[in-house]
């Protein structure tokens, strides 16, 4: 019967969907698989003891002293908690992490009295918990890989979305593309902008997926009929999963646009429209002739056709919800897939009540 169980929770985790383990815990089931990490952060802090100020044998002296004081303090804790002095914790509570956030910051000041250093180091441990709840909780990892394994079959629904919304992409885009007020925005633009420009684009684009997709996935989970609803955080874990995945479609349209224009812009935005535009090729450039026909690559054009790819992406992003084609055909791919979810979760929560167990998740310190 647990290997049953174990079974179904496997399958979860691999499509990462960690939240539909019923007694998924953030102190058996995170912060213990992120174990070696924390352990190995906690232990290169040690180096907070030491400064630049000092001889490499006080800063050995120090060192050492840190790394005692780290081990001998989360020894207490281990004999507070009642476990050996010298073990690994088996489940990460309030206190260990408190330990894990604190105990590292006081090494500089004691040793150099900088308070600034204990905050930046408490904050930057915090910091890193809360990266290892969301990556690990939401199972991040395991759909980043589910989706690279399955990255073949995304990438013929990306290319096949592609071709679809080529007419009306190119329409819209080659007509931004050709226009001098585009090349001198973007060509001018500071790489830094660009970058900018794609994160900001990015998080409009995640927004509105987030605000949409709970309804889909609502509706997804009614046409299944298996099992019983799900509960807030499930559906954020599956919704997180679905932005994913819909990211992967995204990039892959987006990249195929900008290397689109790309070219295009090779043969047909010569030197001399550069000249005409009162345009220059930016940081660097390169000539290559094709059949006695010079192609001039440059950084502006590479600015222009990234700036167009990220308003395509921001486009395509939002029509795989609203317009009526693309949406089908997403959620006609993961449909199939997510029915198949949702019935093995009714059959994992029934083997569970057969066996006696609860529902209720394990305690979180």
């Amino acid at each position: 019967m647990n290997a049953q169980l174990e079974r179904y929770e496997q399958r979860f985790r691999r499509a990462g969907l960690p939240l539909f383990i019923e007694d998924f815990s953030p102190t058996h089931d995170i912060f213990t698989r992120a174990a070696p990490l924390l352990v190995v952060v906690f232990l290169v802090e040690m180096l907070g003891a030491t400064s630049l100020d000092w001889h490499w044998w006080q800063n050995l002296l120090a060192a050492l002293g840190g790394l005692v004081a780290l081990v001998v303090g989360f020894g207490l804790l281990n004999g507070f908690r009642g476990r050996p002095f010298w073990s690994l914790p088996t489940r990460f509570g309030i206190p260990e992490l408190a330990v894990f956030v604190f105990l590292p910051a006081l090494l500089p000041v004691v040793t150099q009295e900088q308070l600034r250093q204990f905050f930046g180091i408490a904050l930057a441990n915090l910091v890193l918990v809360g990266i290892v709840y969301v990556v690990i909780g939401y199972g991040l990892i395991a759909t980043t890989y589910w989706g690279l394994r399955r990255l073949a079959t995304e990438l013929g629904n990306s290319v096949a979305s592609l071709v679809r919304a080529l007419p009306l992409l190119l329409v819209f885009s080659l007509v931004l593309f050709v226009t001098a007020d585009m090349w001198q925005v973007f060509g001018g633009m500071p790489a830094a902008f660009i970058v900018l420009l794609m994160v900001a684009f990015t998080a409009l684009s995640t927004l509105f997926l987030l605000i949409r997709l709970p309804r889909e996935v609502d509706a997804i989970e009614r046409d299944a009929g298996s099992g019983p609803p799900l509960r807030r955080s499930q559906r954020m874990n599956l919704s997180i999963s679905l932005v994913i995945r819909q990211w992967m479609q995204v990039l892959v349209v987006s990249a195929g646009v900008g290397l689109f224009f790309v070219g295009f812009g090779m043969l047909a935005i010569s030197q001399h429209v550069y000249d005409q535009w009162g345009v220059t090729p930016g940081a660097w450039s390169y000539e290559i002739t094709l059949m006695h026909h010079p192609l001039l690559v440059s950084a502006s054009l590479v600015k222009v056709a990234v700036g167009i790819a990220n308003f395509t992406g921001l486009y395509y992003s939002i029509a795989l919800l609203t317009d009526s084609t693309f949406r089908t055909d997403f959620l006609d791919n993961v449909g199939a897939e997510l029915r198949d979810l949702f019935t093995a979760r009714a059959e994992y929560l029934a083997l569970r009540e057969s066996s006696g167990l609860t529902g209720t998740p394990a305690p979180s310190a």
